[in-house]
């Protein structure tokens, strides 16, 4: 008698845009997916919520409509350091969509397509074991499957990244303010980076009139400013392009907040513990670059369609990684350049005297066309 082995449906820890994309792939693919997300509803995170073209093609490739999510265009960035602004036109049309509502799409058309979506389950910890692995609850429950890990900048209990080699001395904020008239015609079109002495801040119009700001900030430099959000916002408001949050409307009552994430994270090329690690849990790029949120889809798009042709997590951790090392490496010697105490006015003097580099680094930060067309993007 020939042995068989049972073939175990495919476990997302994750709702994410990784994880939900992961979900979706593979139940469009005529598998079962289960998704295990530990918040009861989508909600707001500390994320930059640029959209660009790369992410709204993987996007359309899952069946989700951008358009319909109501997001505002974005067709230039804006480098402003102290008094000093440069401007240039993107090389792709982008989208201000916030994660909550994409989030929610996403889930919804992975239900819709046939995956199991449970929300409110936490993972307290993960196993590896070969080709599979073991989900452990906080309910005791365990799920024993193909695992693919996608819990974006939060760490699972016995699988920490190696912080090594990466910057992870930052904290990150995130606050949304209403869009008064001025604010939108200030920001329309447009997502403005403004560097600051230790750290910068990111900020752009989303959907529902209003505009996301997030920030990273290094830790001695938000001691300085007395550990509280308080002390950040005054110092915000004395920069000239961001002195209009003095006098803006915040919409949450409190910051969101996260730190230790270890930007510049690869996971490595041959894992040896089966576990497909997807967006974040694979690659940290800086913020500045925009291109997480794309990064975080085609991971996803990528796990599945690797574990449907029959691929283990080692050949994904590859090609992921060759898919996005290079633009992970890049937007981290920008970083460290813009950290030092003359970089960000090198950055910004450099960009005025050519126009065109800061569209050429929008344009080498994202996932390259060969890798998209692999995916079907």
């Amino acid at each position: 008698m020939i042995a068989t082995r049972t073939v175990l449906s495919p476990v997302v820890v994750g709702g994410g845009l990784a994880g939900g994309a992961a979900a979706l792939r593979l139940a469009q693919q005529g598998h079962a997916p289960l998704l295990l997300e530990r918040q009861a509803d989508a909600h707001d995170k500390v994320c930059g919520e640029f959209l660009s073209v790369e992410a709204s093609r993987h996007l359309a490739a899952l069946g989700v409509d951008v358009a319909a999510l109501g997001g505002a265009p974005i067709r230039a960035v804006r480098l402003c350091v102290g008094a000093r602004t440069v401007e240039a036109p993107l090389p792709f049309a982008a989208t201000g969509l916030t994660r909550r509502t994409l989030d929610a799409a996403l889930l919804e058309a992975a239900r819709r397509a046939g995956a199991a979506v449970a929300q409110a389950a936490l993972v307290r910890r993960v196993e590896p074991s070969g080709g599979e692995a073991r989900a452990i609850l906080d309910t005791g429950a365990t799920h024993r499957a193909p695992l693919l890990l996608a819990t974006g900048k939060h760490d699972v209990a016995g699988l920490p990244r190696d912080p090594r080699g990466t910057v992870h001395d930052l904290v990150g904020f995130k606050q949304y303010w209403r869009a008064t008239p001025a604010l939108r015609r200030q920001l329309d079109g447009v997502v403005a980076v403004v560097a600051f002495p230790g750290g910068y801040a990111g900020v752009q119009l989303v959907e529902g009139e209003r505009v996301n700001g997030c920030l990273l900030l290094a830790r001695a430099r938000l001691q300085e400013l007395g550990g509280r959000w308080d002390g950040v916002q005054a110092m915000l408001a004395e920069e000239p392009a961001l002195r209009w949050m003095e006098e803006a409307e915040p919409l949450l009552a409190r910051p969101l907040a996260i730190s230790n994430v270890p930007y510049g994270y690869l996971a490595p090329a041959a894992p040896d513990d089966g576990i497909f690690r997807l967006g974040d849990q694979g690659a940290v790029i800086p913020s500045f670059c925009g291109d997480g949120m794309s990064i975080a889809l085609h991971s996803g798009r990528l796990a599945a369609e690797v574990l449907n042709a029959g691929g283990d997590a080692a050949r994904f951790q590859r090609a992921f990684r060759r898919d996005v090392a290079r633009q992970v490496r890049l937007a981290m010697a920008v970083q460290r350049l813009a950290r030092t105490r003359w970089g960000p006015l090198a950055l910004v003097a450099g960009f005025g005297a050519l126009p065109g580099a800061l569209s050429a680094l929008a344009r080498l930060t994202r996932v390259p066309p060969r890798a998209l067309a692999r995916v079907g993007a």
